[in-house]
């Protein structure tokens, strides 16, 4: 048996998530059913991130075993033949058979996508959520500076949280005004967050508390206390799946 190694992009809008959901179209039972038509075999793969339905990626990370003698660097040309158009593999290759993309020391980045413009670009809809008001970026990027490094993210977290512990850390996080290009929109602000791991909602309801300070619902120093309080109930409101999209995982 060999074990194979994927990068996963794919566009959330039609899907229930990553995981494998009974009478649901998910992530993880496109790649299934793909490795299956190639191989002939009953697989089933293993991914590091389990996203939420309308939740998008560019570089997921999943293993399988196979007992194909295809080239590891070849899966990605081969599967693309048998996935929908949503969900393409980026890379491909093998890797040691005890490698496993959840327990391992790594760095993910999210990316959560705001149109902060007074009517939503019909284009973005499904990859943004529109904040018509006013937003003080500086003022977000204050806020989120309090969120750097290790803490008890409890208050950012979901009530429906199974982690044994709420404690991550934070490596980097940047609120990002983009300029008015030909592909990007003047009023795009992005907010690019860098850690260990992230908790069940926890880069959505991070999104919407700097909104909230955005909008001058909070002060920036407040975040502090809400870390502080480890209360669900102190922080921001949960914001919409599909302005979130996992960008890579570093292994």
């Amino acid at each position: 048996m060999r074990r194979i190694k994927l990068v996963v992009s794919y566009d959330g809008s039609n899907y229930c998530g990553w995981q494998i959901q009974p009478n649901a179209p998910t992530i993880e039972a496109e790649l299934d059913k793909a490795i299956k038509q190639l191989t002939k075999e009953e697989i089933h793969v293993i991914g590091a991130s389990r996203t939420d339905a309308r939740v998008h990626g560019l570089g997921n990370v999943a293993v399988f075993d196979t007992e194909s003698t295809i080239p590891g660097e070849r899966f990605s040309y081969a599967l693309n033949r048998y996935l929908p158009e949503d969900i393409q593999v980026q890379k491909s290759e093998e890797v040691d058979k005890d490698f496993h993309p959840r327990h391992c020391d790594t760095r993910k980045t999210y990316e959560y996508t705001i149109m902060n413009t007074e009517f939503m670009q019909p284009k973005k809809r499904n990859y943004s959520w529109h904040v018509p008001a006013k937003l003080d970026i500086a003022q977000m990027q204050k806020a989120a500076n309090y969120l750097i490094g290790e803490h008890d993210f409890k208050s950012f977290a979901s009530v429906h949280t199974q982690a044994e512990t709420t404690i991550r850390t934070i490596y980097d996080i940047k609120v990002i005004a983009k300029e008015e290009t030909e592909e990007k929109y003047k009023g795009e602000i992005i907010i690019r967050v860098t850690g260990n791991g992230f908790l069940y909602n926890m880069v959505r309801i991070i999104a919407g508390t700097l909104v909230g300070v955005g909008k001058g619902r909070y002060k920036a120093d407040y975040v502090k206390e809400m870390l502080d309080k480890k209360d669900r109930t102190k922080a921001g409101e949960t914001a919409p799946p599909q302005g979130l999209t996992l960008i890579k995982i570093e292994y």
